[in-house]
């Protein structure tokens, strides 16, 4: 068994994972990233990546930006349409009067292109050890860090910190991060791919549904490139339970509810329809320990309303870096020291996750949420209100106080 020692190793290579790898490196620092499959891969998502992945990969490096919009795999969207139960729809632009001659604010990909994009430029740089098809099987504490077992018994890596990006599902977070599953903060989700849905925006405009049924949750449906759209159903999982809800019966029975029957009459099913857990961003919890980070869904920091965990994930992926870099030159990778990387996620994401999980709770009483979008679509500031969950975090300097949220919608 061959034994690699490395200050970093980062457990999973999707948009978290390789963030902070790319962060990482572009400090001149090298770590080991482990993935227990091989790019490209399929990870099951809405696919819509916000306004803040784009910020943060700027930061990284303009020209992977540059690069992305003129690859194929992606569409620009201009907006966000939520539709209430009533059917009233709420259009949004992520950008007031935008110009289409420009970039758009935001983009959709589906996640086997969009994480191979970022793979690619993972294997570019040197100071990055990809190792692929390298699951993670035996993880224990050794002295100054932890040792990491491969599956196939042919690769050990041991590191002073070790920072978890492996998702939903990360048994690192679970054993050692003591981050547990708990039914009113997880999200239960489907997602379809559908070929030849009707009645998509012009300009690429993602919808949200809350459709009563599936409450407090949506129907969403993302145009993709090729006249592809990503067709899905989330709902806590509380819910769920509770309810007996059939999530897969629903979806079809949803297809066909008046105002979707034509819009999906010549619509086609490419694949399968997959299921997925969304750990929800709705309390904060503990991020770090002695010698180890978690990041993106193996934090949970899905967005509780959006569902957005993308532009979550690179951010905690860009705070990973920064605080690794402190540690690594103060030789220190205590609780106590790192704890600091609890600070600076919550600092860029807790007021704003604060306010989607008090937003989240006016969607189970679907009258409230009719009059709020009644009165958003004559309302500038309540229209900015939920344009913001999926712009550019640096922009919300006057939204930022959940006071004015609460002001707004109850009419304080």
């Amino acid at each position: 068994m061959k034994t690699i020692h490395t200050k970093v190793c980062i457990l999973g290579a999707g948009p978290a994972g390789s963030t902070t790898a790319l962060f990482l490196a572009s400090k001149g620092i090298p770590s080991v990233l482990l993935e227990k499959e091989t790019f490209p891969r399929d990870k099951i998502c809405g696919d819509a990546l916000s306004g803040k992945v784009i910020s943060i990969l700027k930061k990284l490096d303009p020209n992977i930006v540059d690069d992305f919009v003129q690859q194929p795999i992606q569409l620009g969207s201009w907006g966000v349409k939520f539709i209430a139960p009533n059917l009233k729809e709420l259009k949004v632009p992520f950008k007031k009067d935008f110009d289409k001659s420009g970039r758009a604010p935001g983009f959709i990909a589906k996640r086997i292109d969009f994480d191979n994009f970022l793979a690619e430029r993972v294997r570019k740089r040197n100071e990055i050890n990809f190792i692929e098809n390298c699951e993670a099987d035996k993880i224990e504490r050794i002295e100054n860090g932890f040792s990491v077992a491969s599956k196939n018994k042919s690769l050990t890596v041991t590191s002073n910190l070790l920072i978890a990006c492996n998702g939903a599902h990360s048994a690192f977070a679970r054993n050692f991060g003591n981050i547990k599953v708990e039914h009113k903060r997880y999200s239960a989700g489907l997602r379809a791919y559908y070929k030849g849905v009707e009645g998509l925006d012009e300009n690429n405009f993602i919808e949200l549904h809350f459709i009563k049924e599936a409450l407090p949750g949506y129907f969403w449906i993302f145009p993709l490139p090729n006249g592809m759209a990503n067709v899905g159903l989330g709902m806590r999982s509380d819910k769920v339970s509770a309810k007996k809800v059939n999530l897969k019966k629903l979806l079809a029975e949803i297809i066909n509810y008046p105002q979707f029957k034509d819009r999906f009459k010549n619509a086609t099913l490419d694949g399968e329809v997959k299921g997925f857990g969304l750990p929800l961003g709705s309390k904060e919890r503990i991020l770090s320990g002695d010698n180890y980070l978690l990041t993106g869904d193996a934090a949970s920091l899905i967005d509780p309303f959006t569902g957005e965990g993308i532009g979550n994930a690179v951010v905690s992926g860009m705070c990973a870096a920064e605080l690794a870099a402190k540690a690594i030159s103060a030789e220190n990778y205590s609780a106590n020291f790192l704890s600091e990387y609890d600070k600076m996620v919550y600092k860029r994401l807790g007021k704003e996750l604060k306010i989607s999980t008090q937003i989240n709770q006016l969607v189970n009483y679907p009258w409230l949420f009719n009059a709020v979008v009644n009165k958003a679509t004559n309302n500038k500031q309540l229209s900015e209100l939920f344009s913001c969950m999926f712009a550019d975090i640096d922009m919300r300097k006057k939204l930022r106080e959940p006071s004015f949220y609460l002001r707004l919608i109850f009419g304080g």
